[in-house]
């Protein structure tokens, strides 16, 4: 029966961690589970017998195109002794897996480590530089594109497909062969697999505002691994705190938009559609992170204020600013720089004491310079923050004719009709 819904997110992961197992090889392992896995759904189409686990089947299938592929490599190398070096003698035999490798899935299940944090502290080797670390991880554990890896990072498509080939040469000649490192090890890698978690939510909760399907959910399987980092790391405010911002990020995520699949701005969102228990879970871990001083258990801090506020009016915004602040000190980027800014022009906006010397103008201008000179990503939140300040503020036919040109260019659709409905109401 063709996979359901969730079935692959499963099992690529645990078909990639076998086949890295076997092989010695992360770029072995990927290739021939995509082969395996199409070769699945051409068994299928041609009414062959039900595979009853895709796990199981497709990492057979990948094995034994392995050993063929490896068995011919080595016929050619007896056949052609003129291309063979010296070292080949001593060589592993390339039928089979070496020493280093003959640890198999079973034996990494024994360990009770989830697959897919297997793969991804793996891919967060320190023999890598924090962006190659960022983009193999993203793309053969997260299953991002490498269109949103690009966007995520803000760098070019061509850039950081480079970057996933060059990652993966120096992972191969780095450590010559696929191991799951130690615990001891596993601690220092886990800052960036937390990174790595959070950039797979962010850009699910940019771009998929309302996911047809569990397949396409994301935002989900982000969820499902931070599950398995706070079962791995309970104790850690890192860890809690980001799955803070993923449960909570969820729980609001029904009121993003309306009956139509428009985008709702965040004051004419209905937060009686809100998931409460999702809500509770989450304030739960951002309680749990609150002792920690961390990117993300002051993320989480950020989120709960968002998430009990009763109304967008009622938000703690000046405490919200002051959030972003230590956020900023913490992780500057340009993202958190205009989470500032806009949260700092609601408390302007909003008659906040404290703010006599800020004004919208001064908000205005600094969003400006982040829309013309800053990554991909930035620029766009900072085009919106735009639009969204002359509207509130009444100028209404600026912020249409901005709201104009961000839907020529805006490829979220739910994005692209707010800024149509706004481009088209009357002053």
């Amino acid at each position: 029966m063709p996979l359901g819904s969730g079935e692959f997110e499963e099992a690529w992961p645990r078909i990639v961690r076998a086949l890295a197992s076997f092989t010695g090889s992360l770029d072995d392992a990927e290739e021939y589970a995509a082969e395996a896995v199409a070769r699945a759904t051409a068994h299928e189409r041609a009414g062959g017998r039900p595979i009853e686990s895709y796990a199981a089947w497709c990492t057979s299938v990948a094995k034994r195109a392995w050993l063929d592929d490896a068995r011919r490599r080595t016929v050619e190398r007896r056949l052609a002794p003129e291309l063979a070096r010296p070292e080949v003698a001593d060589a592993p035999d390339p039928c089979g897996p070496s020493d280093d490798t003959a640890m198999d899935a079973d034996d990494l299940s024994r360990e009770g480590l989830d697959d897919r944090l297997a793969l991804l502290f793996v891919a967060c080797d320190e023999a890598l530089s924090p962006t190659s670390r960022m983009v193999l991880a993203l793309r053969v554990v997260c299953g991002l594109t490498i269109p949103e890896i690009a966007g995520h990072l803000g760098v070019q498509e061509t850039a950081a497909a480079a970057r996933l080939t060059r990652a993966k040469r120096a992972l191969a000649e780095a450590r010559g062969s696929f191991s799951v490192p130690p615990p001891a090890e596993r601690e220092r890698r886990l800052p960036v697999v937390i990174a790595c978690v959070a950039g797979m939510f962010t850009v699910a909760h940019r771009t998929v505002l309302d996911p047809a399907d569990a397949l396409a959910d994301t935002g989900r399987q982000a969820l499902s691994i931070a599950d398995a980092l706070v079962a791995a790391f309970p104790g850690d405010t890192e860890v809690r705190g980001l799955r803070a911002v993923i449960r909570l990020g969820l729980a609001r995520r029904p009121g993003r938009v309306d009956a139509t699949g428009t985008a709702l701005a965040l004051d004419e969102v209905d937060r009686t559609r809100w998931d409460r228990d999702l809500l509770g879970a989450g304030l739960d871990d951002a309680t749990a992170a609150v002792s920690g001083d961390g990117r993300f258990a002051i993320e989480a801090a950020i989120a709960g204020l968002h998430s009990i506020a009763p109304s967008f009016e009622r938000t703690d915004w000046r405490r919200i600013v002051q959030l972003y602040g230590a956020l900023e000190d913490r992780w500057p980027s340009p993202s958190v720089r205009v989470a500032r800014l806009v949260a700092t022009a609601q408390a302007v906006l909003a008659g906040e004491n404290g703010w006599a010397g800020r004004s919208v103008t001064a908000v205005e201008q600094e969003l400006a310079s982040l829309e013309t000179r800053g990554p991909a990503y930035a620029s766009r939140d900072a085009a919106l923050a735009l639009a969204d300040l002359e509207w509130r503020t009444g100028r209404r036919e600026r912020a249409a004719q901005r709201y104009r040109d961000l839907a020529e260019v805006v490829d979220v659709e739910p994005l692209r009709r707010f800024c149509l409905r706004r481009a088209l109401t009357p002053p």
